[in-house]
């Protein structure tokens, strides 16, 4: 794991350093010169006596005790070289470069196990192989580029692509964004994203450690370990984004469910990251623009003002704040009107604020000092000022400077002119801030990052259940499909309310349940899947020889074993269920029901267990959220009832990990009630 030896080595061995600054091994110990190392700088090459000034060991048993060996050497050669490093050096830290790996073939995953083995043995840390190095304010180990000015107080950025780490620095640099440590891990033979992530949790002063972490994963190997830091972190007060790479349909698997077609493993990713509290991107300029906003304070609404002298971009952004879910507010009041009148003819003060081409240092101060004291509606700013070219525009970012260090509301600058400005931005930045070249790109951030929900408890109180039920439901069932009784029993002891119902396998037995249960009633047919879909439910059935005419049509359906009768019920449509998904743990989706599911696709994903907050949010996230809230004079449906099935199928699932598939669909959901129409249920025990 981490360690001293990695963080802050006083002596660092390039193995494989070369005269030339192409190759990895040359290009490292050029690096570690220009970042100048304070350390002991050793070098070892078969070839040579001296290495970019440095006297060259050729025989590795001449070298002194080192604590960190970053090597660029051949594959077949580096279980050996670690070996004696390890053993006679007293090297507890490495970073392996080289390729050849388990990433190209079995002999070279063996490699792998073999170096992993040895580093284990002497408690030591290992990053790679097959990475690009590492960087942190002692010491620039790596060898691409760019390689920024180290801030302790920037961002620590893990990624699994040594070539993406680079392109996001180089995207940020521009920008104002700073680094401390950059972990490249490669193939994560010994520790990937989530290890380094749990030794920044576990290490983290907020004092002094980097207040913002930025992720690029192509794997989640320990979502467990990822969750569990990541919200620690966070609840200390650091700011997380990540993106996780890999997220398209094609991944998904087929499956037989609502619930398994929708919950792919992208899905379990997004709920994960809800679940922590992790802001996800999708691109490395969407990962910039997170990072740029987490370095300026927090809004405590999300009410903005937008000031411009430019109208075209003052729109664009109100379009993207307004579909993100923020407020652009109108703003109409004696201080908005005592405002205007200092501006010059043909401003506006509604929001966008327009101060016109003309306008000046001096009229947007006054335009920030009137959203940070006067107009309390207002959360934060978006001031976007760039130049055509005509005039110099230092006195503006002048003054904009000094009002992000004195507005007691965030001010976020979006400075469009990165060429014909750019000595102003270059100025700009030199007092060590970041700024947005495009205001739609940071609209659409600043809206992720306010919606990101805080951190999910991590061990919520779950309503009680009858677990002695369920487990005996569980362990007397064969794996598959559970037949209607047990999943009503199971219910039943989750306490989910459901519709009363009956099954029946004969056009007597149908006729009486129906009568039993009061006309009208639907009938459905036990054993297809997609019982719509073969005709096998039927509504509004009447009365007894209605019901025994509707079993004696729908028996006969291929893999129909019997047929279930329910009151007939009215209601708006819902649909919860859940899903295991391999490492991540049981998923539980919701959304509108019935055929909407298939149609819409509107659903909202969770990782289990799930408290009523995180319950809620679910519901409220919904593009249909509207629908549950009642429009156009319908009656809404009790959001705390929905609710509470969430919760108490998640207390199922944690009664009966074995279920593997479940789908509530649809359930019926009234202003004061919801109910569980139709259910199936899978379970499948661990091999």
């Amino acid at each position: 794991m981490l360690n001293k030896s990695l963080l802050h080595p006083q002596s660092i061995v390039v193995v494989g350093g070369s005269n030339d600054t192409r190759k990895p091994g040359g290009a490292i110990l050029k690096n570690l010169l220009d970042g100048n190392f304070k350390g002991r700088l050793y070098v070892t090459n078969l070839k040579e006596s001296e290495v970019q000034g440095i006297t060259c060991y050729k025989d590795l048993n001449d070298l002194p005790e080192v604590d960190l060996a970053i090597i660029a050497i051949a594959a077949n050669y580096i279980p050996e070289t670690v070996e004696l490093l390890a053993y006679r050096k007293n090297t507890h830290a490495f970073i392996i470069l080289s390729a050849g790996f388990s990433e190209e073939s079995q002999a070279g995953k063996e490699l792998e196990r073999q170096i992993v083995e040895i580093v284990n043995s002497v408690n030591g840390a290992l990053i790679g192989p097959n990475c690009v190095g590492v960087m942190t304010p002692h010491y620039t180990g790596i060898f691409t580029h760019p390689v920024p000015k180290l801030d302790p107080r920037g961002c620590d950025f893990i990624s699994g692509s040594g070539a993406t780490a680079c392109f996001i620095m180089e995207a940020g640099i521009p920008n104002g964004l700073t680094f401390a440590n950059v972990f490249s891990v490669g193939n994560s033979a010994q520790m990937g994203a989530e290890e380094i992530l749990a030794y920044l949790d576990e290490n983290y002063d907020p004092e002094t450690s980097a207040p913002v972490k930025l992720l690029y994963l192509e794997n989640i190997t320990k979502p467990a370990m990822l969750l569990k830091h990541a919200s620690s972190l966070i609840r200390k007060g650091c700011r997380i984004a990540a993106i996780k790479a890999g997220s398209s349909e094609a991944g998904s698997r087929a499956a037989s469910s609502h619930t398994g077609a929708l919950a792919s493993p992208d899905v379990a990713v997004n709920a994960l990251f809800r679940k922590a509290g992790i802001v996800r991107c999708y691109g490395r300029g969407d990962l910039i623009s997170v990072a740029s906003i987490f370095m300026y304070p927090k809004l405590k609404g999300k009410n903005i003002a937008v000031i411009t002298h430019a109208g075209g971009p003052a729109v664009m952004l109100t379009d993207a704040l307004s579909n993100g879910g923020m407020f652009v507010p109108h703003i109409e009041s004696p201080e908005a009107k005592e405002l205007l009148s200092q501006l010059y003819p043909g401003s506006s003060v509604g929001n966008p604020i327009d101060f016109l081409a003309t306008g000046t240092a001096h009229q947007l101060g006054l335009i920030i000092d009137y959203c940070d004291k006067q107009f309390r509606e207002i959360d934060g700013m978006a001031v976007i000022f760039g130049t055509p070219g005509l005039t110099r525009i230092f006195d503006v970012y002048e003054v904009l400077l000094d009002k992000m260090r004195t507005s007691a509301k965030p001010i976020f600058p979006v400075l469009p002119s990165v060429m014909t400005a750019a000595e102003e931005i270059a100025d700009f930045l030199d007092k060590g801030k970041t700024f947005f070249p495009d205001e739609v790109s940071f609209g659409n951030a600043l809206c992720r990052v306010y919606n990101t929900p805080a951190p999910a408890l991590a061990e919520p109180e779950l309503p009680k259940v009858n677990v002695d039920v369920i487990r005996r439901i569980i362990t007397t069932s064969d794996d598959g499909y559970l037949n209607p009784a047990s999943i009503q029993e199971l219910m039943d002891a989750a306490g989910i309310p459901r519709a009363g119902e009956s099954v029946v396998k004969s056009r007597e037995d149908a006729a009486k349940a129906a009568a039993r249960l009061g006309f009208p009633v639907v009938m459905k047919v036990v054993g297809p899947v997609h019982k719509s879909d073969v005709g096998g439910v039927v509504l509004n059935v009447k009365d007894e020889a209605g019901a025994m005419a509707e079993f004696d049509r729908m028996i006969r359906i291929k893999d129909t074993t019997a047929i279930l009768i329910q009151p007939m019920l009215t209601g708006t449509e819902l649909f919860a269920g859940a899903k295991y998904e391999p490492k991540f743990g049981h998923m539980i989706l919701c959304g509108m029901g019935g055929i909407f599911i298939e149609v819409l696709k509107d659903v909202a994903a969770g990782l289990s267990p799930l408290s009523t907050d995180e319950a809620l949010s679910m519901i409220r996230s919904l593009k249909s959220y509207r629908i549950i809230q009642g429009v156009r004079g319908q009656k809404g449906i009790s959001e705390e009832a929905f609710a509470d099935v969430l919760v108490r199928l998640s207390a199922l699932l944690q009664a009966a990990p074995e279920i593997v598939e479940l789908d509530f669909n649809p359930l019926l959901g009234k202003e004061d009630r919801i109910l569980a129409v139709d259910a199936r249920i899978r379970i499948e025990r661990k091999k």
